[in-house]
């Protein structure tokens, strides 16, 4: 797909917090052909990056020394914040900012998922969210990482109403990695999915949503990141799911691309 407008309850906006946000906006800029609005004072310093001429990702400062730095953040649509914190609470999650708005262009929430992910919600006014999807330097996917996968089926389920169909094992409780996924379905589509990541990373590294970004050509935008100062988790591999790769940015943010498999229609 090209055009896209977020149902309740999927992907609508993701950002980055960096502890350089203006190398950031070059580095990404160069991968993505992304463009950097100009940084809003108003707002701390947050800027949009656009594609096409469209919003499709924000980039803010670390506001906290002392807290986490340069992650990469995602937002669902909420058509009621107040309701989404209700639903939250009630499914075992915690409220890590409440709604607040945001300008004219919205209102914004996080919270702690009941795996412990952190994810984000965004009621949109002015600001829509991401309009594309699919082409490059537009979303791909978004992924849970989950350290406990049967949470964050259920709290999924209760509080976006998603649909989940699991993917191989079909929900074997010893399963792991590629064979122990869940599709999170909003109405008819998928824009999002739940690893269980209970045995593929150390103990200590918390549940995480990531981001999957559009490019044209895997191994060629990897050797671009490399070129710029960024580093390689995992080289371009074929799935079934197409062609992905994890890579950082100069500071260590982590995202990941993907391009889809051939003769995928989107």
């Amino acid at each position: 797909m090209s055009d896209y407008s977020a149902p309740i309850g999927a992907p609508i906006w993701f950002d980055l917090m960096s502890s350089d946000p203006d190398k950031a906006a070059e580095f990404y800029g160069a991968i993505f052909g992304w463009e950097a609005e100009a940084a809003n004072p108003d707002f701390a310093g947050y800027r949009n990056f656009l594609k096409n001429g469209k919003r499709v990702a924000g980039c803010g400062p670390v506001m906290d020394p002392s807290g986490p730095s340069d992650i990469w953040s995602v937002y669902l649509h909420s058509a009621d914040p107040a309701a989404t914190v209700a639903a939250v609470e009630k499914a075992g999650g915690s409220m890590m900012v409440p709604p607040i708005d945001v300008g004219d262009m919205g209102t914004m929430m996080v919270a702690t998922d009941s795996a412990g992910a952190v994810i984000g919600w965004w009621k949109p006014n002015t600001h829509p969210g991401f309009l594309e999807w699919g082409t490059h330097g537009t979303p791909y996917w978004f992924e849970c990482q989950s350290k406990d996968y049967k949470k964050s089926i259920e709290f999924y389920t209760d509080v976006i109403g998603a649909r989940i169909e699991e993917v191989g094992t079909g929900g074997d409780p010893d399963a792991v990695g590629p064979d122990f996924y869940g599709q999170v379905f909003v109405g008819e589509s998928s824009y999002s999915g739940i690893m269980d990541a209970s045995k593929l990373f150390p103990a200590e590294v918390p549940s995480f949503w990531q981001v999957y970004i559009t490019v044209d050509d895997v191994d060629a935008t990897v050797k671009q990141v490399e070129s710029l100062g960024g580093g390689v988790m995992m080289a371009g591999e074929e799935t079934p799911y197409g062609t992905l790769a994890a890579v950082t940015d100069p500071f260590g943010a982590v995202f990941c691309l993907g391009h889809p498999p051939a003769g995928w229609e989107g």
